[in-house]
């Protein structure tokens, strides 16, 4: 027997309380844990290294090569390794509840699905909204980033380059536009509309290289390693270490960019949960031997924050790795900006294909099976923001967004825990709900800490989109074309035929 789907009005205008309820804006997006792939759609090409490699694109890059060094100078000290541990524990938390999604639902969206499939359509609209701008600026923020290391190195080896594509309006005498950082964005575009399979090769080749560079790093810093520098081991006081542990949590969540490529994994059920737990297990370890090694080569008072590796290494006459470590960071971060590209197309593609945005953008190239219709707005629209906007004020963009869709991913796993028990679940996150609600204390906690001009721009955008759901996607919704063609059927009739 097929299953009935409860009618709405046409046009999706519910009269009086039906708009606020199951057939209205709440209405659930059915729970598909197959895996087949649609006619037209995304092909499953990647196996569970590429989808770790992609992972710790996102989980491995400016965490490493500079904000260990600003979390130790400016709130924790030696601490910083406290801080790292604190942010790794709840960023788990927030991964295991990622990962039974993945498992269940193994389609792509990430935050997006999981939302709309469990808590509701304007829910499910309210992150993946949120999530278009947040992964977008992203991007932007590591190709400044990127750009910044580039200008390193080619200083260091004598070559001037004019002022005016040096950076963004404002951030230098002279400056009109950063154009590496531009250039970088057009760049991921074009690398990501040349197919899933070639984009994931590019990201684990430049995986592996970043890995190699920072076991480099920590190896040779490894034998100059002075007890001394870690004491005082908590100059700014446990507050400090807790306080630094809300910046370096933005440096341990790269696996929520990765879930949303579910629908390009072979075996989605079985290697996502896989994926993200390895990854984050591979990220935890690296950042924690980067801050005993850091550390320990340099008193923390002495730490540039600007390139704290390679102050660090100066300091115990290691200067000749300087490049090497402008060579790691600038692949490291670029893995990271290609990590957030990838899931915003796709929590694109996959709003359009279910009618909250227009269909034309849920349409894959014909060979290479990716949303190239996405994928360039994405670039282009990544690369102004980072070519002139400066990288505090892009940045700013980033923060709330994605610890409110850690919040609503969590809630989320409690909620389908109770309405679907039936669920195959290839992994399932322990300790339900306590392992959720440290997600959401932790996620919850940072917001309230975040800058009140972050939380008028993300008001303003989220009303934007408001309009926007309410203007257009409410009644292109393809459940609510569904539910109203299931209205006009005979009686006696169910979506897929008689009863």
């Amino acid at each position: 027997m097929s299953r009935s789907i409860p009618a709405i009005p046409r046009e999706g205008k519910a009269p009086g309380g039906r708009l606020l309820s199951r057939q209205g804006i709440f209405r659930l997006k059915p729970v598909d844990s197959s895996e087949e792939e649609t006619t037209g759609g995304l092909r499953r090409t990647m196996g569970l290294w590429q989808l770790v490699a992609l992972s710790l694109g996102g989980l491995v890059g400016a965490g490493v090569f500079s904000l260990a060094g600003v979390v130790a100078h400016e709130d924790a000290g030696p601490g910083v390794m406290i801080s790292f541990l604190v942010a790794i524990i709840a960023s788990t938390a927030a991964a295991l509840c990622y990962a039974e999604f993945a498992g269940a639902i193994p389609k792509a969206g990430s935050a997006y699905t999981y939302s709309y499939a469990a808590l509701g359509e304007i829910v499910g609209w309210a992150i993946g909204w949120d999530l278009l701008l947040e992964y977008t600026a992203i991007v932007a923020v590591v190709a400044i980033a990127v750009s910044g290391y580039f200008s390193y190195i080619l200083e260091r080896i004598g070559i001037d380059l004019p002022s005016w594509m040096l950076g963004a309006p404002g951030t230098g005498a002279g400056h009109k536009v950063d154009l590496f950082a531009a250039l970088l964005c057009v760049f991921l575009a074009f690398v990501l509309s040349r197919g899933t399979k070639e984009s994931a090769r590019f990201e684990t080749i430049l995986v592996v290289v970043k890995l190699g560079i920072v076991a480099l790093v920590i190896i040779a810093g490894a034998f100059h390693i002075s007890s001394g520098n870690y004491s005082p081991f908590l100059p700014f006081g446990i507050g400090g270490a807790f306080t630094g542990a809300a910046t370096a949590f933005f440096a341990v969540y790269g696996y929520d960019a990765m879930s949303a490529a579910a629908e390009e994994s072979a075996e989605a059920k079985k290697v996502l949960p896989k994926a993200i737990v390895i990854s984050l297990a591979i990220a935890a370890v690296v950042y924690l031997l980067v801050c005993v090694v850091l550390l320990g080569m340099q008193d923390y008072r002495d730490i540039d924050t600007k390139s704290p590796f390679s102050s660090a290494l100066a300091s115990v006459g290691l200067g000749g790795l300087g490049i090497v470590v402008a060579v790691g960071a600038i692949i490291g971060i670029t893995t990271s900006a290609f990590a957030n590209m990838l899931a915003v197309s796709r929590v694109w593609f996959s709003m359009s294909r279910d009618g909250l945005l227009p269909r034309c953008f849920a349409k894959n190239h014909p060979k290479r099976h990716v949303p190239t219709r996405v994928i360039w707005p994405v670039g282009i629209g990544s690369a102004l923001i980072a070519g002139f906007l400066p990288i505090r004020e892009a940045a700013d963009l980033t923060n709330i967004g994605i610890l409110a869709a850690f919040t609503v991913v969590a809630i989320a796993v409690v909620v389908l825990r109770r309405t679907r028990p039936d669920l195959p679940r290839s992994f399932r996150t322990p300790l339900v709900p306590l392992v959720p609600a440290i997600g959401v204390a932790f996620s919850v906690w940072l917001i309230a800490n975040l800058d009140w001009i972050t939380w008028v721009r993300f008001a303003g955008w989220m009303a934007l989109g408001l309009i926007v759901y309410f203007v257009f996607g409410v009644r292109h919704s393809e459940e609510n074309k569904l539910r109203t063609s299931a209205e006009h059927k005979p009686s006696g009739q169910s979506e897929g035929g008689p009863v």
